[in-house]
């Protein structure tokens, strides 16, 4: 077996012995499930009392014990009725297995006296588990069979490996995410807040994180209108009509906000932008010369998501969409499919993401529209991707039902992977509405509609950012782009006079004059990630010149003041990183 099969069998083994060292201290625990996941395991309890960190490292103790011992691993198959006896005491185990299949064989597994209803594989023997390549991480509550009806469970996360040095990297990696957190780096930075007493899931944006979203949204905004689009802006409610129409209200209404009775009507805040762009488009007869159509806009919407998948900025209630429909002719298909992508992989690459792959969604079971438009838009996005030369993916039957899609996902500085830009045929949409366009022929005909986002949402692709760049973006986006420091207050009239300077060549720039020392000063700007310090005293004042310090504590030396603002406006311009050492 290769290395993943390998990893995935040492790690369902550990959950087992996991919850032997468990059922060892709780001998009344009811025991769930422990699969292997990625990186890890976990194993759901049902026990008398609340875990602590003590907990876990007795757990661990009696994990190492058992693994030193060296227990075998054994399968036995046996009959539904001597597994309903040998689990008559562990009451999840009976429900797993009514839910077993007629005529399936039922098998178990066994190490040390402790058995699991369990489907396997395993390794032959404890032994094969390195005692040193394991470590539980977490404790967390989790329903059973992942229902919130259902009753609430104790998991445990663990993390195991082949050996000790594939354990240590991990968990390097865990510290690296851990300090790139964009809810810590968010408060400390002082960019976001969320306030649960106010409502969970709704962003608030401090002065400096907006800072950074104005900056995301002008160069957005810019883009577009050189790439052929126009912007749009539409209500945030809308009769329950609208949503009747376009089917959210059959399919989506557990996420829409509840409906607002005004002039005897129901109005629901919007989940989407969508039906608003038809509704403009529907506002007058179109012709082929009219297509394609290209609207996009920075529409607020509000979906009631869980509580418990609640996240940062990463999963929230209320968030602007970075969205544009297209409305085109099916002959136009080919050329704006491969735009749309172009113009995705640009806006990716100008924020730092290159590693780029692709995942093309095909046709499900069930679906709406013409399967030889669905063959036609498929091919259509497979040869977009292939002349862009991206690495792609096909999840055959993977699409929504109602249209094949293109997924652009990118890896960040530690190598995770993000979904951001989505490419989506509607075969359904341009039906319920009965969308039309005046064809050559003189006949009405349905154009074809393509959902687009390249950012996904900006509250989303903001904690993306913060957390790639560990909060340290590149000079275009830092809220602060310059931090003068003068040396005392002699010259504290030149550091404004050079704040008020640079800010009229479009720098953002402040003049830190507080009672601090210099080197506070510095170590100050340091932690808030500014790009650049400029230490100035009565030499510069006199000279128009600066001394230059880098973000990561580079020197730059003295220079004068116009050739600072020279390269701080280029590398600005240029959208580049800056070299931090």
């Amino acid at each position: 077996m290769d290395k993943e099969e390998r990893l995935a069998m040492i790690r369902h083994s550990m959950a087992h012995v996991m919850a032997q060292a468990v059922l060892e201290m709780f001998p009344s625990a009811q025991i769930a499930i422990g699969p292997s996941i990625e990186n890890g395991f976990y194993y759901d309890f049902e026990l008398p009392r609340q875990l602590t960190e003590a907990d876990l490292e007795e757990v661990s103790e009696r994990m190492k014990r058992i693994i030193k011992e060296g227990h075998e691993f054994k399968r036995i198959e046996l009959s539904r009725a001597e597994a309903a006896e040998r689990f008559k005491d562990q009451k999840f185990k009976l429900e797993l297995l009514e839910a077993i299949p007629e005529g399936e064989v039922v098998s178990i597994y066994d190490q040390d006296g402790f058995t699991d209803l369990c489907r396997g594989p395993h390794v032959a023997s404890t032994k094969e588990l390195d005692a040193n390549a394991f470590k539980l991480l977490s404790i967390a509550g989790a329903y059973w069979r992942g229902n919130e009806k259902n009753q609430m469970l104790t998991r445990i996360y663990g993390t195991a490996w082949s050996n000790g040095k594939e354990l240590r990297a991990y968990l390097d990696h865990l510290a690296d995410i851990e300090r790139r957190d964009h809810r810590k780096i968010g408060k400390d930075l002082d960019l976001f807040s969320l306030h649960e007493e106010a409502g969970p899931g709704l962003v608030y944006w401090h002065p400096k994180g907006a800072r950074i979203r104005q900056e995301v949204e002008r160069f957005w905004r810019e883009e577009h209108y050189k790439n052929g689009y126009e912007m749009v802006y539409t209500p945030h409610v809308g009769k329950s009509w609208l949503w009747e129409t376009s089917g959210h209200l059959g399919f989506y209404k557990e996420s829409m906000y509840p409906a607002m009775e005004m002039d005897k009507a129901d109005y629901y805040v919007k989940p989407m932008n969508c039906p608003f762009h038809i509704m403009i488009y529907n506002n007058s007869l179109k012709s082929y010369r009219d297509l394609p159509c290209r609207w996009a806009e920075l529409g607020t919407v509000y979906r009631y998501e869980k509580a418990g998948a609640l996240h940062g900025l990463m999963r929230v209630r209320g968030f602007t969409q970075d969205d544009a429909h297209l409305f085109c002719t099916p002959e136009q298909m080919d050329d704006e499919i491969e735009e749309v992508l172009r113009f995705s992989l640009h806006m990716l690459h100008s924020f730092g993401f290159e590693d780029v792959h692709a995942y093309i969604s095909t046709r499900p079971e069930k679906s709406v529209g013409d399967p030889a438009l669905w063959d036609s838009a498929t091919e259509a996005l497979k040869k977009a991707v292939d002349k862009a030369g991206l690495k792609y993916d096909i999840d055959e039957g993977g699409g929504a039902f109602y249209g094949p899609k293109i997924d652009l996902k990118v890896k960040d500085a530690i190598g995770r992977e993000w979904q951001l830009s989505t490419v989506q045929f509607d075969f359904n949409l341009p039906e319920r509405f009965k969308m039309t366009f005046v064809d050559k022929d003189g006949k009405e005909k349905r154009p074809l509609m393509i959902h687009r986002a390249l950012l996904g949402s900006i509250e989303r692709f903001f904690g993306v950012l913060i957390e790639n760049y560990a909060g340290a973006f590149p000079p275009w986006l830092a809220p602060d782009q310059v931090c003068i420091v003068p040396v005392g207050e002699s010259v504290f009239d030149y550091a404004k006079q050079l704040e008020a300077r640079l800010k009229a060549e479009g720098i953002r720039a402040y003049a830190d004059l507080s009672n601090e020392r210099m080197n506070a000063k510095i170590r100050t700007a340091q932690q808030q990630k500014v790009p650049y310090q400029v230490i100035v005293g009565e030499k510069e004042a006199a000279s128009d010149q600066v001394s230059v310090r880098y973000r990561g504590g580079r020197q730059g030396g003295v220079k004068s003041t116009a050739g600072f603002i020279a390269e701080v406006k280029d590398i600005v311009a240029r959208k580049a990183q800056l070299e931090e050492k």
